[in-house]
């Protein structure tokens, strides 16, 4: 079992930066890829970033390419995301996730989920 906690979320003006982090439980974290994806008003969850057990090999959405970065350290069993020059269409629920396995794009092979976070960028 793993349990997820986001925090980090606010509000921000556009051009602004905030760091999400995604505290683990467990002795496992550095076994799970992690993964971030949000949610806005009226939208899918949609995928934001992922990553894999090491931190090695990170994967984007496009529209967050160049702007956000994924990070993890295991040591204190967190997962991070960095995310500059933001955007009012970057507004939405952050949720970080855990997958047995290599990275993914797919919410549906997520295994573990955190509450949320929300991020509101205001124009």
């Amino acid at each position: 079992q793993v349990q997820l906690v986001e925090s980090g979320g606010g509000l921000v003006q556009a051009g602004g930066s905030l760091r999400l982090s995604c505290a683990a439980s467990g002795r496992t974290f550095s076994s799970y890829a992690m993964g971030w994806f949000r949610q806005g008003p009226g939208k899918e969850r949609e995928f934001v970033a992922t990553i894999n057990w090491s931190g090695s090999r990170t994967y984007y959405a496009d529209s967050v390419k160049g702007r956000f970065t994924i990070s993890r350290d295991n040591t204190k069993n967190t997962l991070y995301l960095q995310m500059n020059s933001l955007k009012p269409e970057d507004t939405a629920v952050y949720y970080c996730a855990a997958v047995l396995g290599g990275p993914s794009r797919t919410p549906d092979s997520y295994d573990y989920w955190g509450q949320g976070t929300q991020v509101t960028v205001s124009s």
